[in-house]
């Protein structure tokens, strides 16, 4: 503009050197905030690739619990096939992604510890119940299992199941039953004819005929044959009685003597 003067800027040196610090103390606090910022997205993608391999998920309260406990019950879980963690409940959130609306907001309330299940879920869930009992201080909330949710009553009746093992032995001994009696019924079926195929075998190689059976006769052509020995029996008889005797046969009469 015609006529302006430069902005004299004297005396105002202090206000830019505290606006340099400013930016400076805040460049600071931008480089000092990566590592942290760092770290969460390291926990986010750690959780995702253990809730992506578990089958499930049970969520407990761990508050009042000393770190010796907490490292015994992981110990445990582990020898049955889950692990622990205690991870910050907005992160785990974060890391399930679309699941996180299936999981209420009381189960991920305050001081929760993930148990993350890779196998055996009814004996994991027998960990955590009988730990509860004994410690007095962890609770079970409930977990997700194949993306649904259940409480903590559900968890514990999981957790009266009998293991993985049991139950295949069990599913498998109900299947077989039927099937060894519908073999030893085909077993029978077939014994007879190869004892007799096994018979034959031995007299061919022995070189003995082997004799064929006779059939036997019907009923009917047996009968026929007692009524004729049975007419045989009574012909003499009737004959007999119809023959004369001697005593009551005339006796021939002798020629009359010649006269001369």
């Amino acid at each position: 503009m015609a006529g302006s003067c430069p902005l004299n800027l004297q005396g105002h040196e202090p206000v830019f050197s505290v606006l340099k610090k400013a930016e400076k103390g805040q460049s600071t606090m931008q480089t000092a905030m990566k590592p942290q910022i760092q770290a969460k997205a390291n926990v986010v993608d750690d959780t995702q690739e253990k809730y992506s391999r578990a089958a499930g998920v049970f969520f407990t309260g761990y508050s009042g619990l000393k770190v010796k406990e907490i490292q015994a019950l992981r110990k445990e879980l582990k020898a049955k096939g889950g692990e622990l963690h205690v991870i910050k409940n907005t992160l785990f959130r974060k890391a399930v992604g679309d699941d996180a609306s299936k999981i209420s907001e009381e189960m991920t309330s305050g001081a929760t510890a993930y148990a993350f299940v890779y196998e055996n879920e009814s004996d994991c869930a027998k960990v955590l119940f009988d730990f509860a009992k004994s410690s007095k201080k962890l609770t079970v909330k409930g977990g997700i299992l194949a993306g649904k949710e259940f409480n903590s009553d559900a968890v514990e009746n999981l957790s009266k199941l009998p293991p993985r093992e049991v139950l295949i032995a069990q599913v498998i001994g109900a299947v077989a039953a039927p099937l060894s009696n519908l073999v030893g019924v085909i077993e029978a079926l077939y014994a007879d004819p190869i004892r007799v195929i096994g018979a034959v075998a031995d007299k061919v190689a022995e070189g003995s005929p082997i004799e064929a059976k006779a059939p036997e006769a019907p009923a009917a052509d047996v009968a026929p044959a007692e009524a004729t020995s049975e007419s045989t029996e009574t012909a003499p008889e009737a004959t007999a009685e119809e023959a004369p005797t001697a005593e009551e046969t005339p006796a021939a009469e002798e020629p009359a003597p010649e006269t001369e």
